[in-house]
């Protein structure tokens, strides 16, 4: 954990987050979180999150993957891309979160990716499948996000109602 590892942004979002001086890939990481979990943001964009992160360390007491553990990484993922498509003039905010377990994985290392069902101005949805290492899908999750204003000069978000 906490090894350097490179994710993959659209070029001119990291120009758009760079004038600002906002280091993209630290504001969109994991998290405290993520990291305790060893997830691995390795894609980025509005259209598209990938991430890893490990069995081991992610386990139940029957040493299966915790369902806890795939519903953070795809609560990390869908938020990623809700971040990724409000821009840096919103934050995103889980509201809704569901998550189905198809199938235990006990070893290895599980992939999840995101992919938007709907990009709106107030909200996002994003399903999220999480596959383990032989293509076989672990979970189904889908995510919806309130995006909320930034408060310019506090830094802030501010509330701003669905449907907005």
């Amino acid at each position: 954990m906490g090894e350097q590892h490179a994710v993959k942004f659209p070029q001119e979002v990291l120009d758009e987050y760079a004038a600002l001086g906002i280091d993209l890939p630290a504001l969109f990481s994991a998290g405290d979180l993520g990291e305790r979990m060893d997830i691995r943001i390795l894609e980025a964009s509005a259209d598209r999150v990938v991430a890893t992160m490990p069995v081991k360390g992610n386990t139940q007491p029957y040493g299966l993957l915790h369902g806890g553990a795939s519903a953070v990484l795809a609560e990390t993922l869908g938020s990623i891309g809700a971040m990724m498509h409000g821009g840096i003039n919103k934050i995103a905010v889980g509201v809704d979160l569901n998550c189905t377990h198809h199938r235990g994985a006990r070893t290895g290392i599980v992939t999840g990716v995101a992919t938007p069902v709907h990009r709106g101005r107030s909200t996002t949805t994003f399903e999220i499948v999480i596959t383990d290492e032989q293509d076989k899908r672990i979970c189904t999750a889908r995510l919806t996000c309130l995006l909320r204003d930034v408060d310019q000069s506090a830094g802030t978000a501010t509330e701003t109602p669905a449907g907005a």
